[in-house]
């Protein structure tokens, strides 16, 4: 059964990576994992590191590797403002694993400084996923 499309963008620092309508998205938020149909109710929410999938239809389904950011859903319309977003056949194992090893030696050195165990953290769970999908495809 289809459903109603509605518009939805993806942006990272480097520029718009998606901008089209789809059917349906789902994502992952601090408070966990969400699906968004069009005339969905306004959502302001924290994103997590997930595999990202948009729903062009019941079939076809675009994945990305999503990192943290932000979602706003509002006017038939979501809008994901996300660190890095990358389609899975477009990352590279061995770099990312090399990625999750800097962020748990910078993890394990940061010692008492909370804005550097933040960061790192946050980096440890981005390649952690973004790895994960990747050894997935």
């Amino acid at each position: 059964m289809a459903h109603a499309k509605f518009q939805v963008e993806i942006v990272t620092p480097e520029g718009e990576v998606f901008n089209e309508e789809v059917e349906m998205v789902s994502t992952r938020t601090s408070l966990g994992v969400i699906g968004i149909l069009a005339n969905h109710a306004p959502v302001l929410a924290r994103l997590e590191p997930t595999e990202l999938r948009l729903y062009r239809s019941e079939t076809e389904i675009v994945r990305l590797a999503q990192s943290e950011g932000y979602l706003r859903v509002g006017g038939n319309h979501a809008m994901l403002l996300v660190e890095d977003a990358r389609r899975p056949d477009q990352l590279d194992v061995a770099t990312l694993r090399e990625r999750l090893a800097d962020a748990e030696r910078e993890l394990h050195d940061a010692g008492e400084d909370t804005e550097r165990r933040r960061v790192a953290t946050q980096d440890q769970k981005r390649w952690r996923t973004f790895l994960r999908i990747a050894e997935a495809q």
